[in-house]
């Protein structure tokens, strides 16, 4: 059934049409620093909608809330760069590769300079296959065009502006949902690929065979702030390692509110007064999160949650980090892209030929258990090529730098490069340019649990990592060194 049929708008093709070729940018010696935003409408226009995030497949024709991709779009006056965060689980490189070359066809901007990444809600439309999920096929041909057109919209917004950025913190949100726990606890899955697992996923609380979280979280709040010459906020973008809240389909979970509220402190004006208001964007991208979740097992009662409530605390930490920001009136913008090809954990002989006669138990239109969903992967693996290409991306802005990786990423990997980077000012943004499954290090990955088991969203090499870790810091030292002699604290404004 089709739904909302007027919000579609100009076609992919006219609007190439109407912006064909880059917007003007000023000459570098003026060092003008300009911004661009929008936030586009990607929710389907066609339900029931697949909605991905679920062990087994669900559908549904209710929409919660509005999901967009927040389109930022950053000119130094010589290079240009756009990020988007896309309220969605997650989006295969190819898909997000046609969205950057209609953009790019739009725009002039260099698909190498165009980071998206998904915020990874649970109840959004399936643009990939995982588990028991196929891709919705119609949200897939939709949703493309769609981000290119927020690419073009927010460049054609862009205006001179200033730029700064700061970290805050938020440690009630973010806590171990892996615990190693006491041998034979630990549930190990016949096709995951792995044996004698002693990594269990949420073990629940007072749990006596729980021994200890399998590693670090990470509660940092990065926010980096927009704004015109005489102060008016543009944008604001954000990152928290929080996997996701949870919330009904179709809803961008607890992304969409933390935007609103961050609207709200930053411009102090309710969106229900019917005022009306500049133009203004937040986003919030998901950081390094794949071990991580709100509940914290080492606490003996089980904690109170709604996406209000999370949303308010980590609102409030990027508000609080926001009132400290020190702007400047012009920022040198360089980003690098690097391929990175990695091996795949194959399925053997042997486990090919038990999956083939497990799945042969799988009954149409009923759930299938969780040894029938991963004999089901290990067999679509086996089909696949024994090799990834990954799409890995470093920005600087000044003295802040930004690293994106393609997967799910543990909050150990995110806090190394931190620590590693020679830019002051470093974050990472998971589940960018791509979405290749969970990226345990190694003596994580000898554990098993959950995010180690075999399928097309855990299946990269048992060295993938720190080859993924290093060629990040590699690009990130690459764009410090990148016109070193522009400084930022030159042209520092108020």
């Amino acid at each position: 059934m089709t739904r909302y049929f007027w919000r579609l708008g100009l076609t992919a093709t006219f609007l190439v049409g109407l912006l064909a070729g880059p917007m003007p940018t000023n000459a570098a010696d003026k060092k003008i620093f300009r911004a661009g935003a929008f936030a586009i409408d990607i929710t389907p226009l066609e339900l029931p909608v697949l909605v991905n995030g679920n062990m087994n497949a669900v559908s549904t024709d209710t929409v919660n809330d509005r999901l967009h991709a927040r389109c930022l779009v950053l000119d130094d006056g010589t290079n240009q760069a756009a990020i988007v965060i896309v309220d969605s689980c997650m989006i295969p490189r190819s898909l997000l590769d046609e969205a950057k070359e209609m953009a790019s066809k739009a725009t002039g901007i260099p698909t190498s300079r165009m980071l998206i990444s998904s915020t990874h809600t649970h109840s959004a439309p399936s643009s990939y296959g995982c588990l028991g999920t196929d891709a919705d096929a119609k949200y897939v041909r939709f949703l493309p065009p769609q981000i290119a057109k927020g690419i073009a919209y927010a460049q054609k917004n862009l205006a001179p502006a200033r730029i700064g950025w700061g970290m805050g913190r938020d440690e009630k949100n973010v806590a171990n949902r892996h615990w190693v726990m006491k041998p034979g606890i630990a549930p190990t899955n016949r096709f995951g690929g792995t044996k004698d697992d002693t990594v269990m996923m949420h073990p629940g609380h007072n749990n006596p065979n729980a021994i200890r979280a399998a590693g670090p979280v990470d509660p940092d709040v990065p926010v980096v702030s927009l704004q015109s010459p005489d102060g008016q906020p543009i944008a604001v973008l954000s990152a928290y390692s929080l996997h996701y809240v949870g919330a009904k389909a179709l809803s961008a979970d607890y992304f969409a509110v933390f935007c609103e509220k961050i609207d709200g402190k930053i411009r102090g004006v309710s969106t229900l007064t019917g005022k009306p208001r500049p133009p203004f964007m937040a986003a919030l991208a998901n950081a390094t999160s794949g071990d991580t979740w709100l509940m914290d097992y080492t606490q003996k009662e089980r904690r109170k949650y709604d996406i209000e409530g999370v949303a308010e605390d980590v609102s409030s930490a990027a508000f609080e980090a926001y009132q400290k920001i020190s702007y400047f009136d012009w920022a040198p913008l360089v980003m690098e892209e690097k391929l990175l090809t990695v091996g795949v954990r194959m399925p053997s002989a042997e486990e090919v030929a038990a999956a083939k006669e497990m799945v042969k138990t799988i009954e149409a239109g009923k759930n299938m258990s969780l040894e029938q969903i991963y004999a089901r992967e290990t067999l679509l693996l086996n089909d696949m090529p024994p090799t990834r290409e990954l799409k890995l991306q470093a920005i600087r802005i000044g003295e802040l730098a930004i690293g994106s990786i393609p997967n799910e990423v543990y909050g150990s990997t995110g806090l190394n490069i931190k620590k590693d980077s020679p830019v002051k000012t470093t974050f990472v943004i998971e589940l960018a340019n791509g979405c290749e499954g969970y990226l345990p290090p190694p003596e994580l990955l000898k554990l098993g649990g959950y995010t180690t088991w075999r399928a097309r969203t855990s299946c990269l090499e048992t060295e993938a990592e720190p080859k993924i870790r290093a060629a990040v810091l590699e690009l990130i030292g690459k764009v410090a060194k990148e016109r070193a002699e522009e400084k930022a604290v030159a042209s520092k404004g108020r």
